[in-house]
Parts: structure tokens; C-alpha cells; sequence
């Protein structure tokens, strides 16, 4: 009787989560188009928008600026962030539950690293790919961000023959160092025009990107997200340890590949339609477990409603604080992600050790 009561508070519970998780997705996206330097009214902004994609007919009286400042300017930002965090988060999620340690995202490994290389790389030679278009971006961004990854892991194997969690990271970072510094000379041998195009690009920033930045994202955010949402059981399985997880059916290998492609495709994407954003991957996923528990069931999709929802906020104070200026949205996510997650880290160990661990 006690198990079937706490069963069905935690389910309440999670269903809560979920209605809050998408309230703060739906008050935050509204905040973002409404709060700017020209006041728009929340009638005419809801008009603006589902006359745009649907085609309604209630445009007649709206002012043709006030449709551009919402349709061209204000919405695609809003959106690019939502898709730019939910995509971080998610990615973050994954990665830590890889690896079994809240430290791990996709910066701390190196990933965005690699992917932000790649993206500077074509940025700054001015690379298109032919057949791939503007596509070319955020695929070679991509494939940088995963053949990074590779190269973490093939380090780790090489010194130490087994894929420890505290290796792992401790490589990522030593490769994302060096891949940084690569990146930095790249950019010093450019323009100073072009230097601080890329070097602001690479502080992370959502606006003046436009509705070809979403069309970017979109597809390597469904095919990612896709991947490792059908993919949770492998995640919950692995939390369990590898061998236990051999155990019980799991294909391990083949489990660990597929997450592995879809964070990379998720990260990749990300960094480049909106470069360098740290913090996202890291907190939010750590928070949604504290809430919601280990089952990546629900920690997956909760991270990326969740992450999509704190970007939105996180870019909507970094162009308001000191307006008509904006700050890199990197900047206002690592003074909130940082010190949230020292906190988050050091009521965790309190917590072990009330326990005994």
C-alpha cells in the first residue's frame, strides 16, 4: 500500500514538472517578444504570429512595422534560442548520463570545442561545400565537434586502456584546450573586422541571426533530439554500470554510439548557428535529476524544455541589462550557471556525507 502511494505521488509529481516545464517554456517565450525597446501589445503580437503561419487575415489593422519587428526580428531570435538551449540541455543530459557524472556536457569533453573549430574554420576561409549549401556550417561543425570526441576517447584508451568518467573529462579538457588555442590563432590571423565578428560570434549570441539560423538547427535538432529520446533505456541501463547493463540485454556498444551521434549532432548544430554557450548542458540537465530522479525517461525530455526556456531568459536579460547595448548571452549564462552549480555541487556533497557515502 505505502509503495502504490509513493508511485503515484511521483507520478503526480512528474506530471506537474511537465505542465510547469511547459508553462516556463510558453511565459518565456511570450516575455522575449513582448519586452524590447518598442512595446508591442500581447493581442497584437498572438495576431502577428498565427497570421504569419496560418494565414488568418487579422493583419489589416496592425502596423507594418510592428509585423516586421515581431515576425522578422523578435520571433526567430526567440525561437533560435529555444531550439539553441533545448538542444545544449538535452545534449548535457545524455553525456552525463553516459559518463555517470554531473561534471560532464558537451564543453567539459570537448565537444563545442571541436564544433566551434570547425565553424571557425568555414567562417573564416569562407567554405562552402558544394551540394551542402549553407548547410555546410553547422555540418562541418558537426563532424568537428564528433571527430573531437573520438579523439578524447582514443586518448583515454591509449593512456589508461579503460574509459574511466574522470579521465574522460580530464582529457576533454586538455583537448579542448589545445583546440581553443587553435581556434585563437586561426582568428589572430585574420582582420581586425573579421577578429571581432568571430570573436564575438564565439561568446555566444542569438541575435541578428534570422529565420535562416532556424532553418539551420531545425533538422539536426529533430534527428539529435529523435536519437536520444528513443534511446533512454540505454541511458538508465548504463547507469547501472556497463557490465550490469550486459546483463540485463543492453548492447552497449551500440547504445554508447548512437548517444554519442545524436549529442554530437545536437551540440554541433547548436554551436553553429549560435556559437560558444556554456553552462546550459551542465546545470540544467543536474537540476531537472535533482527533480525528477535518475530516469532518463523523463530527465530527457524535461532538460530540453527546461533548457530551451532558461536560454530564452538568459538572452532577454543579455540584451535588456544595458540596452540599447547587448552582452554575449555566453557571458549572462556562465554568471548564472556557475555559481548555481557550485551550489547545486556543494549541497550534493553535504548530502553524501550526512549519509556516510
Amino acid at each position: 500500500m505505502q509503495n502504490l502511494s509513493i508511485q503515484k505521488y511521483l507520478s503526480n509529481k512528474i506530471v506537474w514538472l511537465y505542465i510547469l516545464s511547459g508553462g516556463f517554456v510558453l511565459g518565456t517565450t511570450l516575455l522575449g517578444l513582448l519586452v524590447s525597446s518598442v512595446i508591442i501589445p500581447v493581442p497584437t503580437i498572438l495576431h502577428i504570429v498565427l497570421d504569419n503561419s496560418v494565414n488568418l487575415g487579422w493583419l489589416e489593422g496592425v502596423p507594418r512595422n510592428e509585423e516586421m519587428i515581431i515576425w522578422n526580428i523578435r520571433l526567430p531570435r526567440v525561437l533560435l534560442a529555444l531550439f539553441v538551449g533545448a538542444s545544449l540541455g538535452l545534449a548535457g543530459a545524455a553525456f552525463q548520463g553516459l559518463l555517470r557524472n554531473p561534471l560532464a556536457d558537451p564543453y567539459t569533453i570537448g565537444v563545442s570545442s571541436g564544433a566551434a573549430l570547425g565553424a571557425v574554420s568555414v567562417l573564416f576561409f569562407q567554405v562552402t561545400i558544394v551540394g551542402l549549401g549553407n548547410f555546410t556550417l553547422p555540418v562541418v561543425a558537426i563532424l568537428s565537434g564528433f571527430v573531437t570526441l573520438l579523439i578524447v576517447f582514443g586518448l583515454v584508451r591509449l593512456s589508461s586502456r579503460s574509459l574511466a568518467i574522470e579521465t574522460i573529462i580530464l582529457a576533454g579538457i586538455i583537448i579542448g584546450a589545445f583546440i581553443s588555442a587553435i581556434t585563437s590563432l586561426i582568428i589572430s590571423l585574420g582582420d581586425r573586422d573579421a577578429m571581432t565578428q568571430i570573436i564575438y560570434w564565439l561568446y555566444g549570441s542569438v541575435g541578428m541571426r534570422g529565420w535562416s539560423h532556424v532553418q539551420l538547427i531545425i533538422p539536426f535538432m529533430l534527428v539529435g533530439s529523435f536519437i536520444l529520446l528513443i534511446h533512454y533505456r540505454e541511458l538508465n541501463a548504463l547507469a547501472l554500470g556497463e557490465h550490469a547493463a550486459d546483463h540485463i540485454g543492453v548492447d552497449v556498444k551500440k547504445g554508447k554510439i548512437y548517444i554519442l551521434i545524436g549529442a554530437s549532432l545536437l551540440t554541433g548544430a547548436a554551436v553553429a548557428v549560435s556559437g560558444s554557450i556554456g553552462f546550459v548542458g551542465l546545470v540544467i540537465p543536474h537540476l531537472v535529476r535533482l527533480l525528477t530522479g535518475p530516469n532518463h525517461r523523463h530527465v530527457l525530455p524535461l532538460s530540453m524544455l527546461t533548457g530551451g526556456a532558461f536560454l530564452i531568459l538568459a538572452d532577454l536579460v543579455a540584451r535588456t541589462i544595458i540596452a540599447p547595448k547587448e552582452l554575449p548571452i555566453g557571458v549572462i549564462t556562465a554568471l548564472i550557471g556557475a555559481p548555481v552549480f557550485a551550489t547545486l555541487l556543494i549541497r550534493e556533497r553535504i548530502g553524501r556525507g550526512d549519509r556516510g557515502d
